[in-house]
């Protein structure tokens, strides 16, 4: 069995926030990399791939909207053809 000594390292608060901040950036680094970001191209593939995510958006909205309008003019049809049956207007 291997022994190591123990050893206390006396930091300084800028030292460590130094650090964690150097770890932060290659973690980064490597995420980045891990998906394909890390390239001159990446700022412009992010800025594709926010606009294709606004326009989803924007389409699954409308789309709900037109839904929303549909379904209320067929109900509205549906209505006011059961008044004119009932009024019997249009009928000869």
């Amino acid at each position: 069995m291997i022994t190591v000594p123990k050893q206390v390292y006396e930091v300084r608060e800028e030292q460590l926030q130094a650090l964690a901040a150097a770890g932060a950036r290659e973690g980064a680094r490597q995420v980045l990399a891990h998906l394909g970001l890390d390239d001159e191209t990446a700022p412009s593939d992010l800025r594709d791939l926010r606009d294709l995510l606004a326009a989803w958006r924007d389409a699954r909205r409308v789309a709900w909207r037109t839904t929303v309008k549909v379904v209320t003019t067929g109900i509205l049809a549906i209505l006011l053809a059961g008044a004119a049956l009932k009024l019997k207007l249009g009928l000869n």
